[in-house]
């Protein structure tokens, strides 16, 4: 007999019948490696080698940033438009913005005009790249005779408070003297007057929301320059530079556009996407907490009360999670309707364990390994981790004398076998 004889094949473990009949799978996008589509995809095969006679439904969930508009208008029967615009680094990049299915809402993505993901590495300087093609998209967008644009905001490669969209839009931003300022942020300390007067005039008639992370503010100690900066190339002199430049640019936006009821300096969403929540909200756009704007067109909460069991996942699990991200967001819906919710996450971080509403969490590395590979390989690793939680899952339901407890009353667990929280990111 061998070695392996007496442990049963996967497939000869027996299903527990009605335990887990419909598995909602609801993740974000891995940044720079998964879309939300792609994760969705990776941890559904992971339910299926374990339950393949559930019910999956997937829900890749976007956050305004990478996917948001794809998702968006596959979700409404809308489409892409496709164009070309000014990238974030000033070079023309392939770009689109979304029609929903309505046809009365267009969807600008800032991420697929002026994300990260657009910048090469050796270029990664905020206080260069522009916003300067979320404005034309915007403008596109009104060209088709929309009446209400909302633009999502996440996955920036920017910090320039959306100067570069409001001059795409129009407005001329002009030094002492009287010379337009190039594109950048670390040219908005020079910023002395705006001159609104171009502004596009549709955007008087046009409603223009904004999906964001109220958490993002402008300025001050969790400003977006000293929180974001850093991982958008800045060194520490660059953070106080833009952080200067920031506060001038809310101080000549309130003056100069007659900006009343709203803090551009401290205002929730202010800061999103480098700023460019405060430069939207002077010309007219509504800041909005982007779950409520954005999830609703998926009907959400709908398909969580009918879950069994609830999967999401994001790239870190940690203590900025509660802070606008996906799996929080996810799992506090979830708890609406008594449902459990196990996260899956490529890096476990300090405060992972304090997601509220987070039954349980999983790290989806089996062992170190670099960050290339574990890139790489992401759909691997998240569908391997997927079987192995679940495994684990359906091992407590089967132990003697288990009785069924009230997702409410379980303590949120590691079930990650040796992978514990770390701060490496």
């Amino acid at each position: 007999m061998s070695a392996t004889s007496s442990i049963p094949a996967a497939s000869s473990v027996p299903a527990v019948p009605s335990l887990l009949n419909r598995v909602v799978v609801a993740p974000s996008g891995f940044k720079e490696s998964l879309s939300a589509q792609a994760a969705a995809d990776a941890i559904a095969e992971g339910v299926r080698r374990v339950l393949p006679d559930a019910e999956i439904d997937r829900i890749p969930l976007v956050d305004g940033g990478e996917g948001t508009a794809v998702a968006l208008a596959a979700a409404t029967g809308g489409r892409l438009v496709a164009l070309a615009a000014t990238g974030p680094v000033g070079e023309p990049v392939g770009t689109h913005f979304a029609l929903l299915g309505a046809r009365d809402t267009a969807v600008v993505e800032m991420a697929a005009v002026a994300g990260l993901s657009l910048v090469p590495r050796a270029l990664r300087d905020p206080g260069a790249t522009t916003t300067y093609g979320v404005g034309e998209l915007i403008r596109a967008a009104l060209d088709t005779g929309v009446r209400r644009v909302l633009v999502g905001c996440g996955d920036s490669g920017t910090s320039d408070g959306g100067a570069g969209a409001l001059q795409a839009l129009g407005a001329r931003l002009l030094d002492a003297d009287g010379f337009e300022l190039p594109h950048g942020g670390r040219e908005l300390s020079r910023l002395a007057r705006i001159d609104p007067s171009g502004l596009d005039a549709r955007l008087k008639d046009t409603e223009l929301l904004v999906a964001c992370n109220p958490f993002n503010v402008l300025c001050g100690e969790r400003g977006v320059a000293r929180v974001f900066g850093p991982q958008k190339g800045a060194t520490p002199a660059q953070v106080e530079e833009l952080s200067a430049g920031l506060e001038n640019w809310a101080r000549v936006l309130t003056r100069d556009l007659g900006v009343i009821g709203t803090d551009l300096r401290h205002g929730p969403g202010t800061g999103a996407s480098g700023g460019l929540g405060s430069g939207l909200a002077a010309v007219g756009g509504r800041l909005l907490p982007r779950f409520d704007v954005l999830l609703d067109h998926l009907d959400l909460d709908a398909r969580l009360a009918r879950a069994d069991l609830v999967l999401t996942a994001e790239g870190a699990l940690d203590h900025q999670t509660p802070r606008g991200k996906v799996p929080a967001e996810v799992a506090r819906r979830a708890k609406l309707y008594g449902r459990p919710v196990l996260a899956l996450a490529g890096t476990l971080g300090e405060g992972a364990h304090e997601v509220p509403g987070v039954d349980a969490f999983h790290g989806i590395m089996p062992a170190p390994m670099a960050l290339a590979d574990a890139l790489l390989r992401a759909a691997e690793l998240l569908t391997d981790a997927t079987e192995r939680a679940l495994r684990m899952i359906l091992l407590g339901s089967r132990l003697p004398g288990q009785a069924a407890v009230p997702a409410a009353a379980v303590p949120a667990a590691d079930v990650s076998g040796t992978q514990r929280p770390s701060s490496v990111r």
